[in-house]
């Protein structure tokens, strides 16, 4: 703390040796005063680090329940998708489980993040390819099922109104009416079987369709039924 050395107080006389130990007590002040600043800028420095710290520790659980509700979110909308997926393939689905496969990070991530890949696949679950326009062939099998009704319906027809007439009684009285609803609905049925077969070709049954099917087969159905009547006797 002191300047003076040993050797000092064998050369200097009395008074510079006790001008130099007067000043000791000052210097001895400077010292604890430099010392209490610098332990009070560390305290300081602590004690911002650790408000620091507390605050990036209360930001990081923040941001940890944050991840949790987004995982539970993506995994819930995830499972959703998988679920209409097998939904819609039906059994060819089944080989990679009924329940949502294991995640699996992507090869080229980017900027994307998992919103962007569920987005992506709701819109390739969601996709319906267009319906394949009517072909010429098409229509023709159309127009024969409206035949083939009409026919059935006026064949239908006629073996109702001869059990009727065959049985008599209440049968008989019935058998008419009956005779009727075959000869409609045979050419409503055509209709089904047409949509049946549009189904699997994968084309829409529009309007036109329907009215080709249906009307071909009530006018064949009419036409038929009132060439058995004027062929039957009087």
């Amino acid at each position: 703390m002191s300047e003076l050395e040993p050797a000092d107080f064998e050369r200097a006389d009395y008074r510079t040796v006790l001008r130099r130990l007067t000043t000791l007590d000052e210097r001895a002040a400077t010292l604890r005063d430099e010392a209490h600043r610098w332990h009070t800028e560390r305290r300081a420095a602590a004690d911002t680090a650790v408000r620091e710290a507390a605050g990036q520790l209360e930001d990081a659980e923040l941001a940890v329940r944050r991840a949790r509700r987004d995982l539970e979110h993506v995994d819930a909308r995830a499972a959703g998708l998988w679920s209409e997926f097998v939904h819609r393939i039906g059994p060819a689905a089944e080989r990679f489980g009924r329940t949502l496969p294991p995640a699996s990070i992507p090869r080229q991530r980017g900027d994307r993040d998992a919103a962007d890949y569920l987005d992506e696949v709701e819109s390739r679950v969601k996709y319906t390819p267009p319906a394949r326009p009517i072909t010429f062939g098409t229509k023709l099998v159309f127009v024969l099922l409206g035949l083939a009704g009409g026919l059935l319906g006026v064949t239908g027809n006629l073996l109702v109104t001869r059990t009727g007439a065959a049985a008599g009684g209440e049968w008989q009285q019935a058998a008419p009416v009956v005779a009727l609803l075959v000869l409609l609905c045979c050419p409503v049925l055509a209709v089904v079987t047409a949509k049946l077969i549009a189904d699997r070709r994968e084309t829409s049954l529009d309007t036109a369709a329907v009215v080709t099917v249906l009307g071909t087969g009530l006018l064949t159905a009419g036409l038929l039924f009132s060439a058995v009547r004027f062929a039957q006797p009087g």
